[in-house]
């Protein structure tokens, strides 16, 4: 069977964190090559980036929450998927600057045919990688190896807990995240379960 396994935290923080400095090293760079290069279009395309400084930070910030969030355990990376659809549409948005940039370095006019078709394909966009997002968490809750045996008729037998040696005045009722997601799974597991089989009796 195969697993789903998920990134470490603090690995999805600074690997995007390194991403954003590269993105910010190639900018500085290309502003200081544009000072000795004489080719108007690369001049014109540092300008370009100048321009969309901002928007490029911004899609990167909300791509790293968005990652940040996947990398939580259950439930706490619901907003993951949210957040990346978020960051998609700046992120398409960006793309049609560079295609309306492109368009007008090559005198083309093919952006303004293409802009009416855009305002369909953002949407679009939003759904499929929000309808994504939440398939991964789905398909992560499925594939989690479960702690609890099931018999023959898909019954999930509960097993007692083994409650080791605590020192008094130790024992405590707060649950963690982990253990949360844990409940959540099994239920989400024996209701499907359920529901497959009054359906197979009807």
């Amino acid at each position: 069977m195969v697993r789903c396994r998920k990134q470490p935290f603090g690995w999805v923080f600074i690997s995007r964190m390194i991403v954003i400095i590269c993105l910010l090293i190639v900018i500085v760079a290309a502003n200081i090559l544009a000072l000795s290069v004489t080719n108007p279009v690369f001049k014109d395309g540092v300008a370009f980036l100048n321009a969309n400084f901002w928007l490029l930070m911004l899609i990167a910030v909300i791509i790293l929450v968005g990652d940040l969030f996947t990398a939580l355990p259950f439930p706490l990376n619901l907003p993951g998927p949210i957040i990346k659809a978020v960051g998609s549409v700046f992120g398409f948005a960006f793309l049609l600057r560079i295609f309306q940039w492109v368009d007008g370095v090559t005198s083309t006019n093919i952006y303004l045919a293409f802009l009416p078709l855009s305002f369909l394909i953002i949407p679009l966009v939003f759904l499929i990688v929000l309808v994504c997002g939440y398939y991964e968490i789905l398909r992560q809750l499925w594939w989690v190896p479960r702690a609890e045996p099931v018999t023959g008729d898909g019954q999930i037998v509960h097993q007692a807990p083994v409650i080791p040696d605590i020192p008094p005045g130790s024992i405590t009722d707060a649950k963690s995240w982990e253990d949360i997601g844990a409940e959540f799974r099994l239920m989400l597991y024996d209701l499907i379960h359920r529901f497959r089989e009054e359906i197979r009796k009807e």
